[in-house]
């Protein structure tokens, strides 16, 4: 049996066609005797750059719209590809009337700000820093330029911490920083802000802190909605360790974190007593009855089927239902216990799936945790390149809308095939993590001899609660006490030798 030195760090190069390749602009695959860490050009410090000049080649991408396209034309936002939510919020939202987020009513139909409290503070933040005089178009060009500005050192700790995550795979960090549909849709709207607090958590978790992990998890949450969806993966895999007491602190300190930042703006009292105040549900009742819009595949039967589907909130909430039932079969059936990053990825995945709306940004918020879970450039390439053509697809689509009798742009059918093609990259993604899962021999994490490098407590932890085939072999982790650890994925004859 071969033993796995615990210290020598993954070098993709030699272990990933798809890198070693890429490798050949740069020299060509790291050698035998090549020497990582000891100078200034460490893993981390090396993609923290690329992922700044990659996000900053997106701002590049943006400059059509930034001259002319956010303000002039009915489809030149559309035709660049350019788009962002956040020059037209600055004036749609009141920043730039010194309007307060949730305590202020807007002119118009939202009424209040339609996002969480800690990415509404993230907003007003970048309006305080943005000058109050000049024309209107200079100061929507400076308010972006500031989020940007702020976005970017969010993007910074994202691919900071994914690399950081699995201790002897820094270079999984790659996957964020070179994302193509990062670059492209960072500055779409506020979501890396919450990405980036996620990633925060996932790092503090695989570091043994349950409780930071959880005022992460509470902090990434009042930004966005859906990192509260980690705790899922945590349930499943500590019922399954039997880690109840790291389970605890991290729910606690999730409550408590989203609390501290939501408490505040959810409370107002009058004469009457306490009430939850109507600006700060805005956001919650937003959610519950939005109609299904763009990129979901509720619009695509809708459109197909041409029914307007208002039951959809139902649909979708079984749909999730039934999914997060099938992964919780998934973790006590499978014959090692699954990776953390596998079934935080499985269950975003899944409701990004079956979601009534998918906004282009929304793939942030699986960029990193398919890194993590899958970090092979074949299948993250493919799964990008859907993305990337989902991307360009419904920019073309409404400009071919917004153009009048031109119909210029991508048609209707064009759209509906893009839909396509982001849904089938993404269950083409899941597909090869659950096929991991059942498979831990495939998985490319564990093949190099790491148990749950993500997992924090969970890393190594024997099973405590497990179904099926799983209670008849034996117990989880039981290979790494007292013994050189097995390479898994090579053959039993060949690891004898």
């Amino acid at each position: 049996m071969t033993s796995v030195r615990q210290d020598e760090p993954v070098r993709p190069t030699r272990r990933d066609d798809v890198a070693a390749a890429g490798s050949e602009l740069f020299g060509g695959p790291a050698g035998r005797r090549a020497l990582f860490g000891t100078g200034w050009w460490t893993p981390v410090r090396v993609i923290a750059l690329v992922a700044i000049g990659m996000f900053a080649l997106g701002m590049v991408q943006k400059l059509p719209c930034y001259e002319s396209g956010w303000f002039f034309g009915a489809t030149s936002q559309y035709t660049h590809a350019c788009y962002s939510d956040i020059p037209h919020l600055y004036t749609g939202r009141g920043f730039a009337d010194g309007l307060i987020p949730y305590f202020d009513k807007l002119p118009g139909d939202m009424e209040y700000l339609e996002y969480p409290v800690l990415t509404g503070v993230f907003m007003e933040v970048a309006s305080w820093m943005t000058p109050h005089g000049g024309s209107i178009q200079d100061r929507e060009q400076i308010y972006w330029l500031v989020n940007a500005g702020m976005l970017l050192a969010c993007a910074a700790v994202l691919a900071v911490c994914v690399a950081r995550t699995h201790r002897r795979r820094p270079w999984d960090g790659l996957l964020v920083a070179l994302a193509p549909a990062l670059a492209l849709t960072a500055t779409i709207n506020w979501d890396l802000l919450a990405v980036a607090l996620t990633a925060v958590a996932m790092l503090t978790w695989s570091r043994c802190r349950p409780l930071a992990a959880g005022v992460f998890i509470g902090l990434a949450t009042a930004a966005k909605l859906y990192p509260v969806l980690l705790l899922g993966p945590l349930l499943l895999l500590c019922w399954r360790a039997g880690r109840w007491q790291a389970y605890g602190k991290t729910v606690a300190g999730a409550v408590a974190a989203w609390l501290v930042v939501n408490a505040p703006v959810m409370i107002t009292h009058d004469a009457s007593g306490f009430h939850i105040r109507e600006g700060w549900a805005k956001f919650y009742t937003f959610s519950q009855e939005r109609p299904i819009d763009f990129g979901s595949i509720w619009l695509l039967i809708s459109q197909r089927t041409g029914s307007p589907l208002e039951d959809a909130n139902t649909y979708a909430t079984l749909l999730m239902l039934l999914g997060c039932g099938a992964l919780a079969l998934l973790t006590f059936y499978a014959p090692r216990r699954p990776r953390f990053a596998q079934l935080a990825f499985l269950v975003v995945a899944l409701f990004i799936v079956t979601n009534k709306v998918y906004s282009p940004q929304y793939v942030l918020w699986l960029i990193p945790l398919a890194a993590l879970a899958r970090p092979r450039w074949r299948d993250f390439l493919i799964w990008q390149a859907c993305e990337v053509m989902y991307f360009l697809g419904i920019w073309l689509y409404l400009a071919y809308t917004g153009n009048g009798d031109k119909h210029q742009g991508l048609p209707l059918e064009g759209y509906q095939l893009a839909i396509v093609l982001h849904l089938a990259g993404t269950l083409y993604l899941c597909a090869v993590v659950v096929r991991d899962v059942l498979m831990p021999e495939r998985d490319v994490v564990r093949k190099d001899g790491d148990d749950d490098p993500s997992g924090g407590l969970l890393d190594h932890a024997p099973d405590v609660f497990v179904l099926g085939e799983a209670q008849r072999v034996p117990r989880h982790a039981m290979q790494f006490e007292g013994a050189a650890e097995l390479r898994w994925g090579v053959a039993r004859d060949s690891a004898r030798r």
